[in-house]
């Protein structure tokens, strides 16, 4: 069994616009039930998380005015969303699931976000679609739990985790790394702890590469106890925001890569999807899937 964090609340309605991340949020889960990949019992509801808990990572005057509705329009439009009551309770849940899978993987090794991956979200500010940082909430309840001593963030997403590496900036506990598209968005990047910025185009043999090269640099050079991992399949060169050149199978290959060594490092791991904008709904949902699949032959 794999814990899978979902709840219908992830595809609650909004402008057409504004839908295209949201759909595969609703046919994710049941491509994998339909598959045998996951059963019904692997998934639970998460709840969304108490203000106590976002206000260690994300400024109190911040959370205070997104939830009573209080961001200025230019705080809006950076977010992209229009700002609703479901909306912030939708990203409340999101991280809630984020954390409790994590708690969940610490008893069986493994758990997943069907959504997540929130790493535009600031301390102070949300950004790109993310108003609070799933796994950075998640991390840091982990180490003032003691349930961790030392976390690695893998953010494997096209975009860069911005708002990620500026809440652990000054935070020697948490390891960022993120490899990403040099050219896109954040135009303006943050410093992570390591960052590998990759040429518009790259393929699956360079991107797999240099991956493959890193990771073992990577976990010698932090020897963490726990990880998440961003698994955004926005990678592909069919990816409307995303601007590389891999394909599906390459995705495929690199989850393998990151799951497979955590998996002989013994090493709990919590993934959130991320990024997927491709103009087929099929292959957002194929790409994502193969991350399950990969995660239930391993583990």
């Amino acid at each position: 069994m794999i814990p899978v964090a979902f709840d219908p609340i992830y595809v609650l309605p909004l402008p057409e616009n504004h839908r295209f991340p949201m759909e595969k949020y609703d046919l994710l889960p049941k491509q994998l039930i339909h598959e045998g990949t996951c059963e019904p019992d692997d998934f639970f509801s998460p709840q969304p998380l108490p203000d106590q808990v976002v206000k260690v990572i994300h400024k109190a005057a911040y959370v205070d005015r997104l939830k009573n509705q209080e961001l200025t329009q230019s705080e809006i439009r950076k977010i992209g969303f229009p700002i609703s009551h479901q909306l912030i309770e939708r990203e409340l849940i999101i991280a809630g699931g984020t954390l409790q899978g994590a708690l969940k993987a610490l008893e069986v090794g493994i758990a997943f976000n069907i959504a997540g991956g929130t790493h535009h979200a600031y301390s102070t500010h949300g950004e790109a679609f993310c108003m609070l940082n799933d796994q950075a909430i998640a991390a840091r309840y982990l180490l003032d739990h003691q349930k961790a001593q030392k976390v690695l963030i893998i953010d494997l997403d096209v975009h860069q985790g911005n708002g990620t590496a500026e809440i652990f900036k000054e935070e020697d506990r948490v390891f960022t790394f993120s490899m990403h598209g040099q050219k896109n968005y954040p135009f303006k990047k943050e410093i992570s702890d390591w960052d590998i910025a990759l040429e518009d185009k790259t393929n699956d043999e360079v991107y797999l590469n240099i991956l493959n090269d890193t990771l073992p640099r990577l976990f010698n050079r932090v020897n963490p106890d726990f990880v998440f991992y961003l698994s955004g399949v926005d990678v592909v060169a069919t990816d409307r925001l995303g601007r590389l050149g891999m394909s599906i199978e390459g995705c495929k290959q690199r989850d393998q890569m990151v799951l497979e060594y955590c998996h002989k490092q013994s090493l709990t791991i919590q993934c959130s999807m991320g990024g997927g904008y491709s103009k087929d709904i099929k292959l957002i949902i194929e790409a994502h899937a193969n991350t399950y699949r990969i995660a239930q032959h391993i583990y």
